[in-house]
């Protein structure tokens, strides 16, 4: 071998070997998420196209079930397998964020130039905190109001209810079982549809997921399981899931329902009436206001071998915030999104009411066991509504229950 073909040969390996050692720079990215199971999501979607920009990070996306993605995240903590990125139900984040499961971020998230920790609406941001940090974003959030029938409300002279009271005297008014009107509607399955629409009354009655045997919240339960025996509710509240429910609302056989925000493009097509939506009532006019907070977190796992490229996809994620609603019908975390308005009247005053409504909605917890606590929850007002026990007695096991959990 001649002299100058070794000095090719060997400039040629050293090329190979810095061809390889750039691609092993390159970086793959896991996220998991229920997104893209039935219909195109955020998480999915933002996915592909940050992979697609040619920048080093590719993004591995995986859809989960939503039944099946907390214990398929845990089993793969455990074994060392578990992904880089996770987007979880909001009540369930403290079950990671207090085992150390997800990545403290409070001071990549203060340096960052894209995440505004100030930015974000109270309640989604107090679900992703533990001990005082931050374990991730709020991905996009919901929350309940009060959905009325204009129609039948005008006719009876009726203005939308503000307090309970109201919203009984109500739907006794607008009730009629010749025609096949109840007087409203809701959720009070037992699952977590069941807490999400039951724990804001606790909590405007002064309780809390640690105190739920308020005077309020016994007085409620008395209210809707007498308009369920009278016949002003049905009895399928007691196991219809909150988009059934609105779809009585929807089909004009209920005057009321409680309900949230992915019904408004729903209810623009099939209600075949002038509705509106009011805030969700209180115990007294003034008195203290709640509701529910629903919508996904995104977290980092604390086991990423990648935490500066994992953080640049969440990043990503938040930079397409104003995209979340107009693509896929969510409302941002944030209050400095503005939503676009869609020149329909009712669902651009629709919205309006529910980013007001944002502003009083509480997570669910945060606690580790909270699947435990909300079952305590959704179990008491079952127990209730059937006529099972009184109500003081149904919150009384209930509050035992939790207090052993919590204790």
């Amino acid at each position: 071998m001649t002299r100058n073909l070794r000095i090719l040969l060997g400039a040629a390996s050293a090329i190979a070997i810095a061809g390889a050692a750039a691609a092993q720079e390159d970086v793959t990215i896991t996220v998991w998420s229920i997104d893209g199971d039935d219909r195109p999501g955020p998480s999915d979607t933002f996915s592909a196209e940050f992979s697609e920009m040619d920048n080093g990070i590719t993004v591995d996306y995986r859809v989960v079930p939503f039944d099946e993605i907390v214990n398929e995240t845990l089993r793969a903590y455990a074994t060392g397998n578990a992904p880089d990125i996770v987007s979880l139900d909001n009540p369930d984040f403290a079950l990671f964020s207090s085992r150390g499961a997800f990545l403290d971020i409070t001071d990549m998230v203060a340096e960052s130039d894209v995440i505004d920790q100030d930015a974000y609406f109270e309640g989604p941001l107090n679900s992703v905190m533990w001990d005082g940090r931050l374990y991730g974003v709020g991905k996009y959030t919901d929350t309940i109001g009060l959905f009325y029938n204009a129609d039948m409300l005008e006719e009876a002279g009726i203005e939308p209810p503000q307090t309970w009271a109201e919203f009984e005297e109500a739907a006794r008014a607008l009730a009629d079982p010749e025609a096949g009107v109840y007087g409203a509607t809701l959720s009070a399955r037992g699952n977590e549809e069941g807490t999400f629409q039951f724990l804001p009354v606790i909590q405007m009655s002064g309780g809390s997921y640690e105190n739920v045997n308020t005077e309020g919240a016994r007085e409620w339960l008395t209210m809707v399981k007498g308009m369920i025996d009278d016949g002003i509710m049905s009895q399928d509240v007691l196991s219809l899931g909150q988009w059934d429910s609105t779809g009585t609302f929807n089909n004009g056989n209920a005057a009321m329902a409680i309900s949230g925000p992915w019904e408004i493009d729903r209810m623009v097509e099939d209600a075949e009436f002038d509705w509106g939506v009011t805030l969700l009532p209180t115990f007294e006019e003034g008195a203290e206001r709640s509701s529910a907070l629903g919508g996904f977190n995104l977290g980092i796992m604390s086991t990423t071998e990648h935490p500066e490229e994992a953080f640049e996809v969440l990043e990503y994620f938040v930079s397409q915030d104003d995209r979340l609603f107009p693509e896929f019908g969510y409302l941002p975390t944030r209050g400095d999104v503005e939503l676009p308005e869609s020149g329909v009247p009712l669902k651009d005053a629709a919205l309006t009411l529910f980013q007001e409504q944002l502003q009083y909605a509480q997570p669910r917890g945060p606690h580790p066991d909270w699947q435990q606590i909300s079952k305590a929850i959704y179990d008491a007002e079952q127990a209730a509504l059937t006529g099972q026990m009184t109500p003081d007695e149904a919150l009384s096991q209930a509050q035992s229950t939790i207090d052993g959990i919590l204790n």
